[in-house]
């Protein structure tokens, strides 16, 4: 007897659905399944923050530039669709943190600012002789003590000392999550940092036990991207997905569970589209949105997001007298600079700029300061030129300004996030079995973890339709 024909529809044309799309349509033609997948994504465009620009010989990520190279679900994806031999390694160069309004180097050997070679520490004049002695404690500190959660910066504190955490850890981590460290959940953002510390109960110790045995070379960092720019994922993905398969500026407004299984999805143009499995990739506020009928994800509604936005300036070489030595600074709370960091894109990244030309790349955008966001573009890039000018010498305008703004896009996972998450999980599992979710607001912002959450929906929903 035949089987009956299945739909599965993915909502959300960011990287967490584009991946799950594509591993969906691969599992099913490679096992002659009868299913069939659709793609709905409401905006013009699919790859969500990932947006790559050529503009005048150089090459610009609109939103995030790379990945690490240890998480190897963006590598074999590459792989997949053809693309992999575009990739490629940043160039190592010094980091700088400003604090106080001064410009100091990163210590050599810091991870997470976390020091694991001891005497670039003790030399270094980013902090005191009484901040040193006070981050010299977690040798003898005993292990926090065992719970489920606690914030981030509660637990770097009680380790390394206020001093260590606001010039040098709180800067590092604003750049990856632009939230307050002080709210954020330990377990759910730096989990291998918790288990370090029981295990070996100095978190110095044990982070220097752990780094990684196999080095790069001086020349080879750990970020990788590619040749063409992060959107050649995208494009690469979306060439290789089933024609017909894909429907942008197509809105669903709300999801609603039929009588006899399977779910009716209202669209924008209330259009009602059936499916018996679906796979929602967007952000928690829109996910919450379409099930708002269902009172167990109505927690995502206090889930906070902030703002950010960035900024990418090219210069000629010679609108730039005095250069850093270095490839990026960043910028503590306690100094008075709108930028949260800024990196020199052109030595990070030889191949996004051309010769004779400078491509710098700022950030704006944190907790509790993200009314610069809203700024006109000249306003911003006003502000942009005079915090670089604290450090380098300018003496003409940029070529061109590229403003790119992200309202409410990085998902602040807050105390107590994982277990809520699991949470909606079980009930959704139970509740509307056939509803699978994921993407940057659940279990990670970077682009492996949206991939690897698209992975594990493909096999979640094709268990789901098997069984």
């Amino acid at each position: 007897m035949e089987q009956p024909y299945k739909k599965i529809v993915v909502i959300g044309g960011g990287i967490t659905g584009l991946t799950t799309a594509y591993y969906l349509q691969k599992e099913i033609k490679d096992k002659n399944l009868p299913i069939s997948v659709k793609l709905m994504e409401g905006s013009h465009r699919l790859g969500g923050k990932v947006q790559t620009v050529k503009k005048e010989g150089y090459i610009i990520e609109k939103g995030p530039d790379s990945f690490l190279s240890s998480k190897t679900s963006v590598t074999r994806f590459a792989k997949e669709v053809g693309i992999d031999h575009t990739l490629l390694s940043n160039v190592k160069g010094k980091s700088f943190v400003i604090a106080n309004d001064e410009l100091y180097p990163i210590p050599g050997g810091s991870i997470v600012g976390i020091p694991t070679q001891i005497v670039p520490f003790i030399t270094t004049s980013l902090f005191s002789l009484t901040g040193k002695v006070r981050a010299a404690a977690d040798f003898v500190l005993p292990r926090s003590q065992k719970h489920e959660d606690q914030p981030l910066g509660k637990f770097f504190r009680r380790r390394m000392g206020d001093e260590v955490v606001d010039h040098l850890i709180e800067p590092l981590l604003t750049g990856i999550f632009a939230g307050d460290i002080d709210q954020l959940s330990l377990m759910s953002t730096f989990p291998q940092l918790y288990e370090i510390e029981q295990r070996h109960r100095s978190l110095i110790a044990g982070m220097k036990k752990n780094k990684n045995s196999n080095q790069h070379s001086n020349e080879r960092g750990d970020f990788l991207t590619f040749t063409g720019g992060l959107q050649s994922l995208v494009d690469a993905v979306v060439n290789r997905l089933e024609p017909n398969t894909v429907y942008k500026n197509m809105k669903v407004n709300k999801i609603e569970q039929k009588g006899n299984g399977g779910f009716n999805l209202t669209l924008a143009s209330n259009q009602i589209l059936e499916a018996d499995s679906v796979i929602v990739t967007t952000p928690h506020h829109a996910l919450q949105s379409m099930l708002s009928t269902y009172s167990f994800f109505d927690f995502l509604k206090e889930m906070p997001a902030t703002s950010v936005a960035t900024v990418a300036m090219g210069f000629s070489e010679e609108a730039i007298n005095k250069d850093i030595d270095g490839t990026e600074f960043l910028v503590s709370r306690n100094s008075d600079y709108s930028l949260t960091a800024c990196t020199w894109t052109h030595e990070k990244w030889p191949h996004t700029a051309p010769d004779g030309k400078l491509l710098l790349r700022s950030y704006l955008g944190k907790s509790g300061d993200e009314t610069i966001v809203d700024l006109s573009d000249d306003q911003i890039e006003q502000i942009v030129l005079e915090d670089l000018s604290k450090i380098v010498d300018i003496n003409g305008n940029p070529d061109f300004t590229l403003v790119s703004r992200y309202k409410n896009s990085m998902p602040q996972y807050t105390v107590g996030h994982k277990k809520r998450i699991e949470e909606m999980y079980q009930t959704a599992e139970s509740s509307l079995p056939g509803l699978f979710i994921g993407g940057s607001s659940y279990e990670g912002l970077s682009i492996p973890d949206c991939i690897e959450q698209g992975e594990k929906a493909v096999t979640n929903a094709l268990s789901f339709l098997k069984s």
